[in-house]
């Protein structure tokens, strides 16, 4: 299945010269959205992956099919104060300013398996910090997967030296 018929071009969002890929039409096809997480469950499913996580708000939205089909933990990244119990949090800068990410303090294991999910890699910024903050619970990051990968914008360099699985490239 040609999943980039499902991506739709939105020009000047969030704001001017920004081409952004949206992907809720893929959502919107039930078979096109399961056709995608199947094939994140084929590169996964013989992974040694204890848990997968994910950064608000579009990550969940791949993540938690991808969870549930290989049934393993869903660790959701949060911006500070969503989480209601006690957090590890980290604080980053973005080529647009900075944010912060928190995850609840159990929700990842010393020597735990973490895959990173998230529906699109532009620069890394997120999901680099949110590497780090799986380090700093005492995981390791397992590697990294995308709907969509930029590669215009040479995110997976600062991904390195993580594997990283994108489902379609741009």
């Amino acid at each position: 299945m040609d999943l980039q018929k499902y991506i739709r071009d939105i020009p000047d969002f969030p704001k001017p010269g920004i081409l952004f890929k949206d992907i809720t039409p893929l959502m919107a096809d039930p078979k096109a959205f399961t056709y995608a997480i199947d094939c994140f469950c084929q590169k996964y499913q013989k992974e040694a992956i204890t848990s997968i996580a994910a950064a608000e708000a579009r990550g969940f939205l791949i993540a938690a099919p991808l969870a549930i089909a290989l049934q393993k933990p869903l660790i959701p990244l949060r911006k500070p104060g969503k989480l209601p119990y006690r957090t590890y949090s980290l604080k980053y800068d973005l080529e647009y300013g900075s944010a912060e990410l928190q995850m609840h303090t159990d929700g990842v294991k010393p020597g735990d398996r973490v895959l990173l999910i998230d529906d699109l890699l532009a620069t890394g910024g997120t999901m680099s910090a949110a590497a780090k903050l799986i380090e700093q619970a005492g995981g390791t990051v397992a590697g990294f997967g995308f709907l969509v990968e930029l590669d215009f914008l040479h995110g997976r360099e600062r991904l390195k030296p993580f594997e990283i699985f994108s489902l379609l490239h741009y």
